[in-house]
C-alpha cells in the first residue's frame, strides 16, 4: 500500500471509529508501528488529527478569529443559544463563558428575567447593556484576542471568590475519553475555574465539536451536568455523554 493510501485509510478509520490505535493499524496494514507513528505525525502536522499516547483522535477545528467564527454554523448557534437561555431562572447567579455560541444565549433571555451574569467576555457584557433587569459583572484580565475574553491569574483569582448557580460553557471539543478541550492553555485555566465555581455546568457544543479532541484539557466529562447540542446529532454519537450522566438537551 502506498504512503498516501495508508494515510487515507487512517483518516477514514478515524472518522468511522472516533479513534485509532497504532497497534491495530500496524497489524491491519502489515507495517511497523514506527511507520504508523510517522504517518500519524505527518497527519497531525497537517492538522488532520491529534496524536495521543498509543494512537490518535479526531482534531477539533483550527483556531480562527472571533469575527470568522461568527459566520460559522450560525443556524446551530442560534438554536443552541435559545435552548440554553431557557435554562436560566430569575434570581440566579450565572457564569457566562465567552464565545460566538454563548453570545447567542443573551439574545434569548426573557425581558422579565432578573439575574446576575458574571462574564469575562466584553462582547457579552456589551450585549447586556440594554437589559435593565440583569446585573452584569465583567471580570478583568489579559484580553485573548482570538476569543475576545479575559484570561490570566487575575481572572482565575476572581472566579475563585464566586459561587454561581449555573455556568454556561463554550467548548472547542468534547471527547468521551479526553473530556472537555480548548486550544489555549490560559483559556483552559479560566474555564476550569468557572466550572469549579458553579453548582451546575452546561456545555454548549455544535455537532462538529463532539467526539473531537484539543490540546488543552479543561476537565473530564463528569464535571458537566448538561449538554446542549443540535437535534440532528445521532443517538449513537450522544450515548457516551449520556453514559457519563449528562442530561442532553437537543436544540
Amino acid at each position: 500500500m502506498l504512503n498516501a493510501e495508508r494515510k487515507q485509510f487512517i483518516l477514514e478509520s478515524l472518522r468511522r471509529e472516533g479513534k485509532v490505535l497504532s497497534s491495530d493499524l500496524s497489524s491491519h496494514l502489515n507495517v511497523s508501528e514506527d511507520t504508523i507513528r510517522r504517518d500519524l505525525r505527518d497527519l497531525a502536522e497537517a492538522g488532520l488529527l491529534m496524536r495521543v499516547h498509543g494512537g490518535a483522535l479526531p482534531v477539533s477545528g483550527q483556531a480562527l478569529t472571533y469575527t470568522a467564527r461568527q459566520s460559522q454554523a450560525q443556524k446551530a448557534k442560534v438554536a443552541i443559544g435559545k435552548a440554553a437561555a431557557g435554562l436560566v431562572r430569575s434570581g440566579q447567579v450565572v457564569l457566562l463563558d465567552g464565545g460566538t455560541t454563548t453570545l447567542q444565549v443573551v439574545e434569548y433571555f426573557p425581558k422579565d428575567l432578573h439575574a446576575t451574569v458574571i462574564t469575562h467576555s466584553p462582547p457579552i457584557a456589551v450585549a447586556l447593556v440594554e437589559n435593565s433587569n440583569i446585573e452584569v459583572i465583567l471580570l478583568g484580565g489579559r484580553l485573548l484576542k482570538n476569543s475576545l475574553v479575559a484570561v490570566g491569574a487575575a481572572t482565575v483569582q476572581s472566579l475563585r471568590s464566586i459561587r454561581a448557580d449555573l455556568c454556561l460553557l463554550g467548548v472547542r471539543s468534547l471527547h468521551p475519553d479526553m473530556g472537555i478541550g480548548v486550544l489555549d492553555l490560559e483559556e483552559a485555566y479560566v474555564k476550569r475555574a468557572m466550572m469549579d465555581s458553579s453548582a451546575e455546568v452546561v456545555a454548549l457544543a455544535s455537532e462538529e465539536k463532539l467526539g473531537t479532541a484539543a490540546p488543552y484539557i479543561v476537565g473530564p466529562l463528569d464535571q458537566l451536568t448538561h449538554l446542549v447540542t443540535e437535534n440532528t446529532v445521532s443517538e449513537q454519537a450522544l450515548q457516551p455523554y449520556k453514559a457519563a450522566g449528562i442530561t442532553i438537551i437537543r436544540a
